[in-house]
């Protein structure tokens, strides 16, 4: 869902990989008004009604909103894969903001556009000969945009270097990432301490996160800024913290001569503990890390200098990312914001033929060519959904859904969503499978997918809700959960759920 943390590309196992998926609740840009709903989403066919229905007495899907009292709006939709006729809904055509869903969209457009083979490569190039273990010249590592470039990965890069035969370069040691344009941060609206906000560049590294980690000693603590990976932890001098005696605000940042520096309130630090922090200066981020664990293989390298022209050279070293399908997958299994928005960047690179004017101008093209092959108006401002100002309505979402193509792409590529009771536990032996992707923002909740139904025919859903004026009042609130998102969130999952136990469950 949105607002969470970044996977490590499907390669970490244990408590660290838990911990790459951080998960929590956010705030962003500023809200947009929404219309009325014009006409009301009225059922043309009703496939295979026995398997929708359910029982005779039941709510209407009115009652149920109501009674899951989370103000604001609800938009609902449910309707036939195969015809792409609607079954039922409420206010389905009310834009809303669809949170992390959006990268439903997203990885359609870049499997799309870019083909389920396409790989993001990261290469290291040199410019000059090699004279007794020296580089007589400039080493340069390149980014193609990876979102899910590690540290291991790096580490890897580094061996292959070193089996060269170089052990040091007298030239200078060149970092760019010029693929893609320079975000700063994927919304503005965040706290800034919040991992799942990064910056985006085309050389990324650790879905672009610090690890900060701090232990008790004596009276103090000891404090590190790594970039952690499953084997390696290099120390970096890009981000740095400061120990500050005060109670509020816990973290404070600021940037100066292209560094991060980060404060912390030493009282709210308690026992030793870690948090990933976002890096707003990937190249140099990346580079520092490279230039130590090479080190650690025996070369010698300087201080990586950012670079804005691509550096040319014979390729010494290429890393490729697994294929798009299985980034693809694993970002809308744990809802990488990053891996979202590059996927579109590279994707929308590809269609206009030049750099796209940032994540706004990118969720531009990505809406147009959306809009060119299905008759839908979504509004994008991103590839994540973590910019508020996103919008699309229940009933374009399931026509999307529903359109040819799009079900055989991403019907498998979805994750596997358990319906509970209404006591949250799980309903055993349902008669239908649901694959969907959930999307939360702080007053927040959406959730679309496909229902696949024992003997019947597959149908898809979207249900989008959103309280605007309390998210809007939320905004100034220091806290990354506000008072009352929580409950609220709460409440709209429970209402998720009792629409897939009436969808699904005879």
């Amino acid at each position: 869902m949105t607002g969470q943390g970044a996977k490590t590309g499907g390669r970490m196992t244990g408590s660290l990989s838990r911990r790459f998926v951080l998960s929590g609740l956010v705030s962003g840009a500023a809200s947009v008004a929404v219309a009325a709903p014009l006409s009301s989403l009225r059922p043309q066919l009703r496939p295979d009604p026995s398997a929708v229905r359910g029982p005779q007495a039941r709510p209407s899907l009115e009652d149920m909103v109501r009674q899951a009292n989370l103000g604001g709006l609800t938009g609902i939709a449910l309707a036939d894969v195969a015809s792409g006729a609607f079954v039922e809904g409420h206010l389905a055509n009310v834009p809303l903001p669809p949170a992390s869903v959006t990268k439903v969209f997203s990885s359609y457009y870049a499997l799309e556009v870019l083909g389920p083979d396409f790989t993001f490569e990261t290469r290291l190039l040199a410019s000059g000969e090699v004279i007794d273990g020296v580089l007589q010249g400039d080493l340069a590592l390149v980014g193609g945009g990876d979102p899910t470039l590690q540290t291991d990965d790096l580490a890897e890069m580094a061996k292959a270097l070193a089996a060269t035969g170089i052990k040091e370069v007298n030239g200078t040691f060149k970092v760019w990432g010029g693929a893609l344009p320079s975000v700063y941060e994927i919304d503005t609206g965040q706290l800034d301490y919040l991992g799942y906000n990064p910056a985006i560049s085309g050389l990324n590294l650790n879905f672009n996160r610090v690890y900060f980690e701090w232990t008790p000693v004596g009276d103090g603590y000891k404090v590190s800024m790594d970039a952690r990976s499953e084997l390696y932890r290099p120390e970096v001098q890009i981000a740095r913290m400061q120990l500050v005696e005060r109670d509020l605000p816990i973290y404070t940042y600021s940037n100066a001569n292209n560094r991060d520096d980060w404060s912390v309130a030493k009282r709210a630090l308690g026992t030793s503990g870690s948090r990933w922090l976002p890096v707003r200066y990937p190249e140099l981020y990346t580079g520092e890390a490279f230039r130590a664990l090479a080190a650690g293989m025996g070369v010698k390298l300087g201080a990586p200098q950012s670079v804005a022209a691509r550096p040319e050279g014979r390729e010494l070293v290429v890393h490729r990312s697994e294929p798009l399908v299985k980034v693809a997958q694993d970002c809308l299994k744990f809802s990488t914001n990053i891996t979202a928005e590059v996927m579109g960047l590279t994707a929308s690179t590809k269609v206009s033929g030049a750099s796209p004017d940032g994540l706004a101008g990118s969720g531009q093209v990505m809406r147009d060519w959306i809009r060119a092959r299905i008759d839908i108006r979504p509004t994008f401002v991103d590839h994540s959904g973590l910019g508020d100002r996103t919008r699309v309505s229940a009933e374009d979402m399931v026509k999307f859904l529903a359109s040819n193509g799009v079900y055989d792409r991403m019907g498998a590529l979805l994750k596997p969503v358990r319906v509970k009771d209404a006591k949250g536990s799980p309903v055993e032996n349902p008669s239908a499978r649901v694959n969907a992707k959930t999307g939360t923002l702080n007053f927040v909740s959406a959730l679309a997918g496909y229902i696949e139904r024992d003997g019947g025919r597959p149908l898809t859903f979207a249900t989008f809700a959103a309280d605007l004026p309390s998210r809007t009042a939320a905004k100034g609130s220091p806290d990354e959960v506000p008072s009352g998102a929580s409950s609220w969130n709460g409440r709209a999952r429970q209402l998720q759920h009792d629409l897939l136990r009436r969808w699904s469950v005879r």
